[in-house]
């Protein structure tokens, strides 16, 4: 059902309360919390991708002045750190490296200090005795060979997941089109870095955290030192962005909380940049694709085999491609889908989720092979989606690989978004550039996606209590760290109760106040927590007419929310009551606490178009504009939305033209600051136009879904064709990402060369 009725707040354009605390730099972060007797917590990380460990000194260290404990795998008290995603039992990671170390940057030394520079010089003094071994950094070729070069013991560095052939896969097929395609792996790079501070001196063991959910990480962090969840408090203060990086606990978490219970301190540890880097990873898959198509421009049929870098200690990077899979017919009336994939550790960084996580590689992949079999068959690309497209009385619908699409009409967005953009006037001036020979070429790229969102925990937490002056309490489980939360949630109260947004105050991230909660991620928190939220503030409702119907002397039906924000009865204006009235009224408080649970996972969509300028001297891309046409179902706040639909653009424009982390032959990360790793800022990016159409739901009662992670998904192939269509007519069909412009460059001078045939992977089985 709809409920953006007029007079609704919901559904209008409210400004940000969070903003104020944020722009006057009163939001309290984890890094700024200084508790008296604190100490400080610095590791030695390895300085080798992989190797043995032959010894380690700390004797030294420890003599240092202001040092207060060295701990090693020996001596941290804590085997192992419980697997947020166990993919494998033998690919659980150490709390400090014990005997091998895995990727360069694992933690094997922990120091703690009265001061941070004392806890930096007694890291810089901990002497260790590596022998390196030969690293493993080829995926494709672990999963190939099954080697076991990591983990000897398990007798594989890989995770394989074969799906069973399709039967007659290609046959309705006229062509062919394949193509591999790399998706690049990325550092997270949020704003505040990692961060920790354990408290053993309070009732329990207590730990202010920079996560996405307080929750989840007490679980974990309990669960690795032994403890009960009741024996540990977890806070999630204001947290600097997360992107599905902060989804969990860490190593470090753990052995920063197991230090201070040791020492009877407070210990805390905030990461470094370069730290960040090297550790916060994501995306890394390679997808080799076959595209089945008929003359008429019908796709029949794909078939995948994705490779995944999984990194040192596989986990959520083992996961995601399950998802890749789930979504990989995309917006499409694909008949026939087949998914393969194989995973491997490799001696790289952990990989773990960026927003997105597991949904861009299946867009990027279909996005690319539709505008590859639009190329080969000299359809316009806008044109060739049009014949595709899911049709809207087709919804509901299960995909070929088990998507349980609820509802959608891509046409729509489509359409819009060549509206706004001006397309065929694009592709008019992009005819006049070429038939005049301008070195500056033009680029028009389309990407039409679906993602799924709320995909995992189908239930939230959440409480209502109005006061007795009148005033209200919401308390959810999801966890905002930059996403609005705060001003959507009392929306949402303030709408149903009729109470001011001002006087509702708001509760969240924290394992005290709020009983339990699945944190955010996965663009769950609307439909889920919003979700949670309006059933409470609905019960607390009906309790509260029933009481304002003893005191009017009616009937509870006819009792309702008045445009002063009283309970009154409909149709007779004067008798009207107030909610301290209504509190009053009984001994017990008006409060709801209930857990609510939607009926699926919602999948939104939308179509990115965008134009960029290419100059075929020197590779360099200009952006000129990007069109972002998203479909979140209602919009709570439409100005909430815009802010995603910006922050997504952006990263998703950041993984097509500017970020890679790099590794030399070595393991050795080369992009360890922001002078190397190419994050771009506001400078770097075109005005964004961003709009939205409005399918909702029926599987909340809001009619939401996520919209956190939508645009990026939509973004980055946008780019990606618009990069290649620009130097199409060159006979430029495809390349890799990031588009820098030595890349581009190099796109053009091979055109001069036959292209080399797409090798499909070896996978054993």
């Amino acid at each position: 059902m709809n409920h953006h009725m007029a007079g609704s707040i919901l559904g209008t354009e409210v400004v940000r309360r969070e903003d104020g605390t944020l722009l006057t730099g009163k939001g309290r972060f984890t890094g700024d919390l200084r508790p008296d007797g604190l100490l400080t917590a610095a590791f030695v990380r390895s300085p080798v991708a992989h190797g043995n460990i032959a010894g380690i000194d700390v004797e030294s260290a420890a003599a240092q002045p202001g040092v207060v404990a060295v701990y090693t795998a020996a001596t941290i008290g804590v085997e192992h750190l419980k697997a947020r995603f166990l993919v494998d039992p033998q690919f659980v990671r150490p709390l400090l490296a014990q005997q091998r170390v895995r990727f360069a940057g694992e933690p094997v030394a922990m120091v703690v200090a009265e001061s941070p520079a004392a806890a930096a010089d007694a890291a810089d003094a901990v002497m260790v005795d590596y022998e390196p071994l030969p690293p493993s950094l080829d995926a494709e070729a672990a999963v190939a060979s099954g080697a076991a070069a990591l983990f000897p013991e398990r007798g594989s560095d890989s995770l394989l997941r074969m799906f069973e052939p399709v039967e007659g896969l290609h046959d309705g097929a006229d062509r062919i089109v394949s193509a591999r395609i790399v998706h690049n792996r990325m550092a997270v790079v949020p704003m505040e870095t990692d961060a920790v501070l354990a408290d053993p001196t309070a009732e329990q063991l207590t730990l202010w955290v920079s996560t996405q959910g307080a929750h989840a990480t007490r679980s974990g962090i309990a669960e690795s030192l032994g403890l009960e969840p009741g024996e540990v408090r977890v806070i999630a203060p204001w947290v600097g962005g997360g992107f599905g990086a902060k989804g969990g606990w860490r190593a470090e978490h753990v052995a920063v909380a197991a230090a201070a219970r040791q020492l009877g301190r407070p210990v805390a540890w905030t990461e470094s940049r370069a730290e960040n880097l090297i550790s916060m990873q994501a995306r890394d898959q390679v997808h080799y694709a076959r595209l089945g198509v008929t003359e008429e421009g019908r796709m029949v049929s794909l078939e995948v085999a994705a490779v995944v870098d999984a990194g040192a200690y596989p986990g959520l990077g083992g996961v995601l491609p399950f998802i890749t899979r789930v979504m990989a017919p995309g917006v499409y009336a694909i008949e026939k889908v087949q998914f393969d994939y194989g995973v491997a550790a490799t001696n790289r960084a952990p990989l773990g989720a960026f927003r997105g996580a597991g949904r861009p590689q299946a867009t990027l992949t279909i996005e690319r092979m539709a505008d590859l079999a639009a190329a080969e068959l000299n359809i316009d690309p806008a044109e060739f989606r049009r014949r595709n497209f899911l049709p809207p009385e087709a919804f509901p619908l299960v995909t070929p690989t088990g998507g349980a699409y609820d509802t959608g009409d891509y046409a729509k967005a489509l359409d819009r978004a060549c509206e706004l953009a001006g397309y065929e006037d694009l592709r008019a001036e992009q005819a006049r550039r070429r038939s005049a020979g301008d070195p500056r070429r033009l680029g028009i790229g389309l990407s039409s996606y679906v993602e799924i969102t709320a995909g995992i925990g189908l239930e939230e937490h959440a409480a209502v209590e109005v006061h007795p002056d009148g005033s209200a309490t919401v308390a959810v489980g999801t966890s905002s760290h930059g996403q609005g939360h705060e001003t959507a949630f009392t929306m949402i109260v303030a709408d149903r109760l009729g109470i001011e947004m001002d006087r509702i105050r708001f509760v969240q991230s924290d394992t005290a106040l709020v009983a339990r909660g699945g944190g955010t991620g996965g663009s769950r928190s609307a439909q889920l927590g919003g979700s949670a939220i309006h059933a409470a503030a609905m019960e607390v409702l009906d309790i509260a007419r029933q009481r304002a119907a003893g005191l009017l002397e009616a009937s509870a039906d006819d009792i309702v929310i008045t445009d002063e924000g009283r309970l009154g009865v409909a149709g007779v204006p004067r008798a009207t009551v107030s909610w301290e009235q209504v509190v009053a009224a009984a001994d017990e408080p008006l409060r709801i606490e209930l857990d609510h649970t939607t009926d699926g996972a919602t999948f939104p969509f939308g179509t990115h178009i965008c134009t960029v300028e290419v100059d075929v001297e020197t590779g360099r891309v200009e952006l000129l504009r990007h069109v972002a046409v998203d479909d979140a179902g209602n919009l709570l706040n439409p100005l909430i939305v815009a802010g995603q639909q910006h922050g997504g653009v952006a990263s998703g424009i950041g993984q097509a033209l500017f970020e890679h982390v790099v590794y030399d032959d070595e393991g050795n990360p080369l992009t360890t600051g922001l002078a190397d790793y190419a994050m771009p800022s506001a400078a770097e990016f075109c005005d964004f136009t961003v709009a939205s159409t409005i399918t909702p739901t029926p599987l909340n009662p809001l009619g939401v879904k996520g919209i956190g992670e939508a645009s990026t998904i939509g973004a980055t192939p946008a780019v990606q064709n618009a990069v290649v269509d620009a130097l199409s007519d060159l006979g430029v069909r495809h390349i890799d990402l990031p588009l820098t412009p030595e890349r581009v460059w190099q796109a053009i001078e091979a055109t001069s060369r036959p292209e080399p045939p797409v090798v499909w992977p070896e996978f054993p089985g």
